[in-house]
């Protein structure tokens, strides 16, 4: 028999899936504070221990305004962001 069949499957697990991480607006929104980075959205409980790539991305509604900084946002969030009166820095 091949060596191909006779060594065990083994699927592909991607590296960097487990340090990228999404925060929807309806999570910002829900939040107490006003400055809000990675080490806040983590204390909060919204992100893992492990996310280090966090994209806000445009789900839900924010109606307070809330300034983010070191985190990468969608266009259409940016634009609910700033609607609300926040900033992204």
């Amino acid at each position: 028999m091949p060596l191909q069949r006779r060594l065990p499957k083994r699927g592909f697990k991607s590296m960097h899936a487990t340090f990228k991480a999404e925060v929807r607006l309806s999570d910002l929104n829900n939040l107490a504070v006003g400055e809000v980075d990675i080490l806040v959205l983590k204390q909060a409980g919204v992100l893992g221990v492990l996310a280090r790539d966090v994209r806000v991305i445009l789900s839900g509604e924010i109606t307070k305004a809330v300034n983010l900084k070191g985190l990468k946002v969608s266009a259409g969030a940016k634009a609910a962001i700033e609607a609300a009166g926040g900033s992204v820095a």
